[in-house]
């Protein structure tokens, strides 16, 4: 039997204080009506440690017909908020899983009420379209086209949860650092060698920065900075859970991309699983294989740090 491990922070999404004694329930999708752990949180609105079962690690290292992660659900809940439900949550042998959860408050008098989240597969084991290829490397045309006069890291990007067209999708204010965290626990296995995260990582940030850079989406008349859609820019999830290795790699490396020799914009990193969909001149995110193309591009590109 091999665990992974969880740990929970809850909020007031009005204040953003620490809500101490939330009640956390958890059971897994195999075994819904057992109630598995079920715990307080302390002053700091934190619950850690939460030992969970996981498939063997094995799992996730090669493409295989085994889901690599368990899934469970998470309840919260605390007197004068509205009770969470995260449906999802995801779990890996040896790993430290981290949930965040911001719960509303409550009139006095209003009736109970819930709000569910169901966090959907992770993209390497579930079903998404595939990326819809575009040049690394954006033209500025003389047509007014906006582009920064240098790169900079932004405090929040603006993510719009669905594809560009879909009007009734939702926009999320999200900090860079943390929309990185999303998009890497949502793309890639946080059980993989540090090296392979650093790599990954920082194709999303390239890729990330080359949408802020050039103003991609503003420039065709949208008021958000990059999408949700697999098909055009990377999986972000509202309210799903990131991994301790993976947001340690983000803190150590937020503000590197990669660019090509005597360009400055940020390339337009992209890449496939190398599973479902191949993609023979482009990143494969797979494993070790990301690794070995990463060397073979590093030879054509230049890494950069920003302060």
């Amino acid at each position: 039997m091999e665990f992974g491990k969880l740990n929970i922070h809850v909020v007031s999404e009005n204040t953003n204080y620490p809500i101490s004694d939330a009640t956390v329930r958890i059971t897994s999708e195999n075994e819904p009506e057992r109630t598995i752990e079920q715990s307080n949180t302390n002053q700091e609105g934190q619950l850690n440690d939460i030992e969970l079962e996981a498939p063997p690690l094995e799992y996730s290292m090669e493409p295989g017909a085994n889901k690599p992660y368990s899934e469970y659900t998470i309840y919260i809940s605390a007197p004068g908020f509205e009770t969470v439900e995260i449906n999802g949550a995801e779990i890996f042998s040896g790993e430290t899983a981290i949930q965040e959860a911001s719960l509303l408050p409550v009139a006095t008098g209003e009736p109970d009420s819930a709000e569910l989240f169901v966090i959907p597969d992770h993209t390497l084991w579930g079903d998404y379209p595939p990326k819809i290829p575009e040049n690394e490397i954006k033209t500025v045309e003389e047509t007014g086209e906006i582009v920064l006069s240098r790169v900079v890291i932004p405090e929040y990007v603006v993510v719009h949860n669905g594809p560009p067209s879909d009007r009734s999708a939702k926009d999320y204010y999200v900090k860079f650092k943390d929309y990185i965290k999303n998009v890497a626990s949502s793309e890639i296995y946080s059980t993989w060698p540090e090296s392979t995260l650093q790599a990954n990582i920082l194709a999303i940030q390239s890729f990330t920065l080359n949408r802020v850079y050039t103003e991609w989406y503003r420039n065709k008349g949208y008021d958000f900075t990059i999408t949700s859609s697999t098909a055009y820019d990377h999986k972000w999830i509202p309210n799903r859970n990131i991994f301790d290795s993976i947001s340690r790699v983000v803190d150590e490396i937020f503000s590197n991309y990669l660019s090509r020799p005597n360009v400055e914009q940020p390339i337009l990193t992209q890449y496939c699983d190398g599973k479902n969909v191949t993609c023979p001149n482009w990143l494969s995110v797979f494993g070790k294989v990301y690794t070995n193309q990463l060397s073979y591009y590093a030879g054509r590109l230049r890494l950069n740090g920003l302060s």
